[in-house]
């Protein structure tokens, strides 16, 4: 077993002192894969107590369960350690980071950037501990004939566009604590958290959720609507370029493409600091909080509520018209809300809300009925989507049949098309993606027996 002046024992003595000292940066430790590797450790530091109290055979099989464990997290993650540490200090949400978004770095108290550059220096002396030290330190703690099998430390390595450049700089760098005004400025540009991560998310029970695999509909996927799909790109770029954007109801048929033009922005310009944040109408009451909670991100927000109506005296209702119509808070330049709909007038009307002579009930009751009838007004900029005509349908087929490379003329195409809507849900976007899906495996299945 390891001695207490063994160089080894020593070295992990400090890699634990350091794991523990941690003052901002804690969160990078914390999750399932820091913490595995720290027990790790820990279990080979008490080994020379194991060693003292002769009690070596159960503390070798504590080693090697808590290597296997982290072992496990690395390969479920299929990350490397060095990797792990990296992405950690890019994504970790901390008094720094969060600072350093709505921060110059010169106006940063110097307490907190001394704390950033200790930790820092603490996990570099984590990251160079690679897979193959770590199993020789188990071989050697254990007097095992060779060491378990280690993972890769360039596994993993492949980062997206946006961290590419931090990455590298963190990698390069022989003393982390000198790039703390580089990840301050990657902070200030990129964010934290669960926004840098992921361009898609949802609210769900209380807090951000990440949407694993966001709908990859990209806006050269759909035809037809060119004037609408134009106004509602102008006015995302505005909302990425800082300038005040409108928030927008997109209103009209079933099928015409409503959701998938919306979803198709975040695919143009995820990689630009675009975000959706999918809102469920259930969830509407929490809007003035779910905005205030992304005021201070660098990222830019689209709330997106689908198929949106309310019922009379909705709570959701009243919570959307606040943040549509603004209150004494300042509205936040990053955030806007596109929502769709079936309907025009977004709150149902009955003949029975309507003002009778003798109406006792209500003294205004024609004020009631004229803000409900115009509360989709409170959207900035209104998108119409008319049923699709014949023409309209066939030119949709004909653009999808062309991107899906079906190897069949548009003589051939055309009646089947027709017939395809006549049968099924009628003449929409939606019914012609519907057939050319089932068209193209169709004819695959055809060739392919």
């Amino acid at each position: 077993m390891l001695s207490p002046k063994s160089s080894t024992f020593r070295l992990i003595e400090v890699l634990n002192t350091s794991a523990a000292s941690l003052l901002v940066y804690q969160g990078v430790v914390e999750s399932k894969v820091g913490k595995s590797f720290l027990n790790f450790l820990s279990c080979l530091q008490q080994a020379q107590i194991a060693a003292a109290q002769n009690s070596v055979f159960s503390e070798k099989n504590k080693c090697w369960q808590a290597y296997g464990i982290f072992f496990k997290a690395l390969a479920t993650q299929n990350i490397s350690w060095q990797t792990y540490l990296i992405k950690g200090i890019i994504r970790d949400e901390n008094p720094f980071s969060r600072i350093s978004q709505t921060t110059n770095f010169n106006e940063i108290p110097k307490p907190l950037i001394d704390a950033a550059k200790q930790d820092l220096q603490a996990l570099q002396s984590l990251y160079k501990c690679t897979g193959e030290q770590l199993s020789e330190w188990l071989q050697e703690v254990c007097h095992a004939a060779e060491g378990p099998v280690f993972w890769p430390d360039e596994i993993g390595l492949n980062s997206d566009k946006l961290n590419a450049k931090i990455v590298e700089v963190l990698q390069n760098s022989k003393n982390w604590s000198d790039t703390v005004e580089e990840l301050a400025i990657y902070y200030r540009q990129y964010g934290t958290g669960i926004f840098a991560e992921n361009f898609a998310l949802r609210w769900e029970s209380g807090e951000f959720v990440e949407i694993k695999n966001p709908d990859p509909v990209r806006l050269d996927n759909l035809n037809s609507y060119e004037g609408q799909k134009e106004a509602l790109l102008k006015n995302t770029e505005f909302l990425l370029a800082g300038f005040p954007a409108l928030h927008v109801l997109l209103y009209g048929s079933r099928g015409s493409g409503k959701s998938s033009l919306v979803k198709a922005l975040l695919n143009e310009y995820g990689k630009k600091g675009l975000r959706l944040i999918e809102v469920s109408k259930a969830d509407l009451k929490a809007l003035p909080n779910i905005v205030e909670d992304l005021r201070n991100c660098p990222h830019k927000f689209i709330i997106f509520v689908d198929d949106l109506s309310f019922e009379e005296d909705d709570d959701a209702f009243k919570s959307l018209k606040v943040v549509l119509e603004g209150s004494l808070t300042a509205r936040p330049q990053n955030v806007v809300v596109y929502a769709t709909s079936n309907r025009r007038h977004l709150v149902r009307e009955f003949f029975d809300d309507r003002p009778r002579p003798k109406d006792a009930d209500e003294i205004h009751s024609w004020d009631t009925v004229q803000e409900k009838l115009s509360f989709s007004d409170r959207f900035g900029l209104t998108l119409t989507f008319e049923p699709a005509n014949q023409e309209t349908y066939l030119n949709i087929v004909k653009h999808l049949s062309e991107q899906a490379n079906i190897p069949l003329s548009w003589q051939q195409i055309q009646p089947r098309a027709l017939q395809w809507a006549t049968r099924h849900n009628g003449r929409s976007g939606r019914t012609a993606r519907q057939f050319v899906d089932f068209l193209t495996a169709e004819l695959t299945l055809t060739k392919n027996p």
